[in-house]
């Protein structure tokens, strides 16, 4: 095979109208191996796949060809796969001839599938598949920054969407459901011709071109950005496209942020996979906040994970597949840059950005949330916008008018025995589910919440709070509206339709 894998788009036809014929989609595989089986496989534990593909069902040959990196018979391929010749999937750069009739997989493709469809994905083999370190125009396949990026992007429908550094096209296919124009971009050429092969082989079309960053779309906006870049933290090298920028440390992130506004419509939002350095043990966020200043976009910053150097540095050497002295001597001078760069810990975490309808700059929260079960939906992302247009719109005095009502939330207490029993020293009040979706209650205020039920205003609560506790009604509301702009903020509070 030369040149680009899957240049010949009725090879692509023939190979997914095969693949589907086959049953090799998403409940196909796990009807066959036991939803057990399918769900190790699907969280990357390989081994129980591989028990249960040992036989010659056809649906167990293409899963141990395309999902495990198994080497099979070439007869046994081609009676799997009917109208579909083996030397063509060579040529195509799919697969590759191994020792006498067998046949090693070059390419990962698998189903994938959403709320809105079942798709094929195409891209490389990762390391756990292939003996070797990964080439340097690797192209990655469906990975947990993927996962976790999908499932954080707002999926409300717009006209032009923008999928920056597609890779083999993860993102552009959950854009199609809710985007009517979609352009995806990359500066990989493989990662191009495989992202091409995924959207003809899952029944799309989008606009792919090759460049870095905005270049590609100059003088264009959008309505929606998703990006998953190349954000590894690294020296500057560029050894793997799909993780190294070839700038070092965070470069591309910020610039990336810089240049965002200027591709965004008024009230467009992006959504951003990013790592960042820090410097400062005790600010943690002084870098996402540096990126942000002058950009004039409203901004919901998560921080999900905060790594040390020896822990984030394992993490990507790992990764790559690199034979142990390699990895040595690549770590041993990765923490030497680290070290003389000054980045004590590397945060990572999701980006939620708008521009704003009126150009003004209403918010820029960066905070840490890293409970299991807290990650960033897009429909918390959005709840979020809304309650920050919100908060917003109205003074003070407007929501001392509302009837507020509480959320269904979960009151958590801690106290101290002491000679009267049991004394508190703490009350958190929480909403399940929401990321970040608690708040610190003092007596007044946890009573407050407690009576926010929805029928009488906020101002007559807070009068008959200062009337019991026998102080001024208007200090009263005063010192309580932080809390409650607070509580609406994180969805603990809000006003009845």
């Amino acid at each position: 095979m030369t040149g680009l894998p899957c240049a010949d788009p009725a090879v692509v036809d023939r190979l997914a109208e095969a693949l589907r014929g086959a049953g090799f989609t998403t409940t196909g595989i796990e009807e066959h191996l036991g939803q057990e089986v399918s769900a190790a496989l699907t969280g990357g534990v390989s081994w129980p796949a591989a028990a249960a593909v040992d036989d010659d069902r056809p649906l167990s040959t293409l899963i141990a060809v395309f999902l495990l990196g198994q080497s099979r018979p070439a007869a046994a391929l081609t009676a799997a796969l009917p109208g579909v010749d083996v030397g063509e999937l060579a040529a195509q750069g799919i697969l590759e001839r191994g020792d006498g009739d067998a046949v090693v997989p070059i390419l990962d493709v698998r189903p994938y599938a959403d709320d809105a469809g079942e798709y094929l994905v195409f891209a490389d083999q990762d390391s756990g598949r292939r003996s070797g370190a990964l080439a340097g125009d690797h192209v990655l396949g469906i990975g947990g920054a993927s996962v976790s990026l999908a499932r954080a992007v707002i999926r409300r429908p717009v006209h032009r969407a923008l999928d920056l550094g597609t890779g083999c096209g993860v993102q552009a296919l959950h854009l199609a459901a809710h985007c009517e124009e979609i352009v995806a971009t990359d500066t990989n050429e493989r990662a191009l011709a495989l992202a091409a092969a995924t959207a003809r082989a899952s029944g799309q079309t989008w606009d792919l071109r090759r460049g870095s960053l905005f270049e590609p779309v100059a003088g264009e906006r959008f309505d929606l950005v998703v990006s998953n870049p190349p954000f590894v933290i690294g020296s500057g090298a560029q050894d793997y496209i799909y993780r190294d920028s070839g700038v070092p440390a965070d470069g591309l992130c910020a610039r990336l942020i810089k240049e965002l506004p200027d591709h965004l419509n008024p009230g467009g939002v992006a959504t951003v996979m990013a790592n960042w350095v820090v410097t400062d043990p005790d600010d943690w966020a002084a870098r996402p906040r540096e990126w942000l200043a002058g950009t004039g976009l409203d901004a919901w910053i998560v921080q999900r994970e905060l790594a040390d150097p020896v822990s984030y540095v394992s993490l990507w050497l790992a990764d790559a597949g690199e034979s142990p002295e390699r990895s040595a001597r690549r770590g041993r001078d990765w923490l030497a840059y680290f070290a003389d760069a000054g980045i004590v810990a590397i945060g990572m975490g999701v980006l939620t950005l708008q521009r704003p309808v009126d150009g003004a700059v209403r918010f820029q929260v960066v905070e840490e949330i890293t409970g299991a079960g807290e990650e960033v939906t897009g429909d918390e992302a959005q709840a979020f916008l809304a309650r920050q247009d919100f908060l917003a719109a109205h003074t003070d005095d407007e929501l001392l008018a509302m009837a507020l009502a509480t959320m269904p939330v979960i009151l958590e207490e801690q106290a101290l025995p002491d000679e009267s029993g049991w004394r508190s020293i703490s009350s958190v009040v929480r909403r399940p589910g929401g990321p970040g979706a608690a708040i610190p209650l003092d007596e007044v205020s946890r009573a407050l919440l407690a009576g926010c039920r929805g029928q009488l205003p906020l101002g007559d609560l807070i009068a008959l709070l200062a009337a019991h506790h026998g102080v001024d009604a208007g200090a009263l509301g005063h010192a309580a509206m932080p809390v409650v702009r607070e509580a609406i903020a994180r969805g603990i509070l809000y006003r009845p339709v």
